[in-house]
């Protein structure tokens, strides 16, 4: 089968208009990457879920040797007005703000 290979980016920026507070959780799972991980989520807390699972998969992976290391990134972004834009609470915090106040740093 012939053909490119679906774009991340596309599929998610095509996914926003179905919702009505369209959210995505971006994943760089190792540095230096030029394109990160999306999956399109529905409620911040999914967001929080997601990224704590993937935290998770690639400490499980350095563990058990799947691989060397890791540097990995991630975030929650909202799209407004047309572009995607990190997600900010009414006070202003992000999903990392968050987290830390929840993991108590």
């Amino acid at each position: 089968m012939t053909g490119s290979k679906p774009d991340n980016n596309t599929a998610i920026n095509n996914q926003a208009g179905n919702f009505k507070n369209p959210l995505r959780v971006w994943w760089i799972p190792q540095f230096p990457m030029d394109e990160p991980f999306y999956v399109a989520v529905n409620t911040v807390e999914e967001g929080r879920l997601i990224m704590d699972t993937l935290a998770k998969y690639d400490i499980f992976q350095f563990e058990n040797r799947i691989k060397p290391d890791y540097s990995n990134a991630g975030g929650l972004e909202e799209f407004e007005d047309g572009e995607w834009h990190e997600w900010q609470n009414e006070e202003g915090d992000t999903i990392d703000d968050l987290l830390r106040a929840e993991a108590g740093v």
